[in-house]
This record gives structure tokens, sequence and C-alpha cells, in this order.
């Protein structure tokens, strides 16, 4: 097995191949065995400095990466964009170009602006991570996705997955349905009919609006957060109905014939697309999740600084 991956920067799932997501993978296990002893660091890059520019805010995700880049004892800078020249009419490109002025090595970036990943990795000198642009893409997160499934059931292929919620403004879902399909798994998205982007059917997906069909359906449920932030106009009558109709709680789960697996990107809104009871229970991986997206980000990091190095 080629132990490289076959890009140099890693801007969203559609670009890899399965042999990519495998070699991830597989790095990721080792590094998940680092995580869980009682040092939990690894000199591996010692030399290389990475720069995070968060130019929305995030919480989870800059963490995680920022965990991951010093467990591998990466020199690590932070830029947040909220209290930078950004806000007094710095480009993209000037702002990338100051901190690549300092030799930074690697950039992980998120983005409001889809495409905005790809637009920097032509022209700045560094690999670039994209940590999610706009409603595009946010490859680490479908992977962490993809790894706790492979933990959990033993492999992906010919596992039935239902996302549910809202796919229209949901990079994570866009970026799950191409790995999973990778994988070879079954994708279903799930979700009231304003919320499901017309054209889904033809990334080979099947769509459904009842979400109990959907649940007897699937071996994995991933439930997605409404992001209310994204939406401009209303696409539901009340939060309320929304649950009602497409939150997941804990009676519904028991009436199903067999357990499935629920996950939960994060942030949970906890009573609105799930419930504390099935958050916190035996079927969920959400917490999993959590702990896999810092070995999985270590992986794909080490994978393109060797690319560096080369």
């Amino acid at each position: 097995m080629n132990k490289n991956l076959s890009v140099d920067h890693l801007l969203g799932i559609k670009d890899l191949n399965r042999e990519d997501l495998e070699i991830i993978f597989k790095t990721a296990d080792s590094f998940k065995e680092v995580i869980n002893r009682p040092i939990k660091k690894v000199p591996s890059l010692r030399d290389i400095t990475i720069a995070n520019l968060f130019f929305e805010n995030s919480t989870r995700t800059k963490l995680s990466f920022e965990l991951a880049e010093k467990r591998l004892s990466a020199d690590v800078v932070n830029f947040s964009a909220s209290g930078s020249s950004v806000k007094k009419g710095e480009t993209l490109i000037d702002t990338v170009n100051n901190i690549l002025a300092m030799k930074v090595d690697m950039v992980v970036m998120r983005h409001s602006t889809p495409g905005a990943a790809l637009f920097l990795s032509k022209h700045v000198d560094a690999r670039i991570i994209n940590a999610g642009d706009g409603t595009h893409e946010h490859p680490t997160q479908a992977l962490l996705d993809a790894y706790s499934i492979r933990e959990r059931l033993g492999s992906v292929e010919g596992k039935k997955v239902v996302i549910v919620g809202d796919i229209l403004h949901s990079r994570v879902a866009l970026s799950n349905i191409f790995c999973l399909r990778k994988l070879g798994a079954e994708v279903m998205v799930c979700g009231p009919t304003t919320l499901i982007p017309r054209y889904i059917s033809e990334l080979g997906v099947k769509v459904e609006h009842n979400l109990k069909k959907a649940l007897e359906w699937c071996d994995v449920a991933n439930m997605l957060r409404i992001q209310l932030e994204r939406q401009d106009i209303r696409y539901f009558p009340t939060l309320r109905e929304y649950t009602m109709q497409f939150g997941l709680d804990m009676k519904l789960l028991k009436s199903l014939n067999k357990e499935i697996v629920v996950m939960h990107p994060g942030p949970i809104n906890r009573g609105v697309e799930i419930t504390s009871e099935v958050a916190d229970s035996h079927q969920s991986v959400i917490l999993d999740q959590v702990e896999n997206g810092v070995a999985v980000r270590m992986a794909v990091i080490y994978l393109l600084a060797s690319k560096i190095r080369s």
C-alpha cells in the first residue's frame, strides 16, 4: 500500500480517492494509540509551523486542530479574523502572505466563502487544509465521521447511513456523502423538502422525508443541527414543528426493531434535532467522534507535512 496521499492539500473529500481515505484511517489508528498514552505527544512535526486561520467562529474544530498540532509537536500560530486587519479591508491573500512571511509551512483555514481554500492553494506556497468553506465542504469532519463508523461497526462498506436535517446549508452533509460513497456505503438524506437540495439524488443518494422510515432503513443516523445562522429565509414554520417531525428521541429510537448508531457533528441543539437522552445513550458515538477528530486531524497534518520534507 502506498504511504503517500495523492493530493498536496486537503481541500475537499471530492479530491481524494479510496486509497487516500484508507491511508488516513490507518495513520489515525496509530495516533489514536498515542493520544491514549500517559504521554500524549510525539516529536514528529517539531520542525513544522502551522497557522490556524479562522475567518468564521469555531470552537470545537479549532480546538481539535490545535490539539492535533500540539500532540505532533508542531509550532502553532492562531489567527482569528474578528480582531484582525481583515475587518479593515485586508484581502485574504494579503493576510495569508503576511503569515507566510513568518515562514509558516501549513495553513488550516475556515472561511465563509465556498472555494476559499482552493483559491488559497493556488496563490500561496504552503500546504492548505480546509476546515470548512461556506456551505461547500468540511473534509476532516467527514473523515472523522467515517472513521467513527468504521470503529463501531468494523467497516463502512455496505453500511446504510442516513444524514438527517439541514442538508441544504450543511458542508458536513456534502463531505459525508462524498466520503461514505467512496468507501462503499449506501447514503440517504432525510429532512423537510425545503432543506433538501433539488439535485441531491444526482450524487447517488436516496431521499426520504419520513424520519421513521429512514431510521428503519439505516444502520447509522447522522443528525445535523439546523443552521439558523446560514438561513436567510424561513425554511419551516417553527423549531417545535421541525422537532416533532425530524427530532430523534428515545421513544422513536426504541420503536425500531434494531439498534442503530447515532452520530452528531456538533454543536448539538439538545431538544431540537436530538434529545439529551439519545445523545448520552450507549447507541451514541458523539464523544467518540470528538476523540477521533483529534486522531484523524493528526493523521491528515502528518501526511501532508511529510510532503513538505520530501
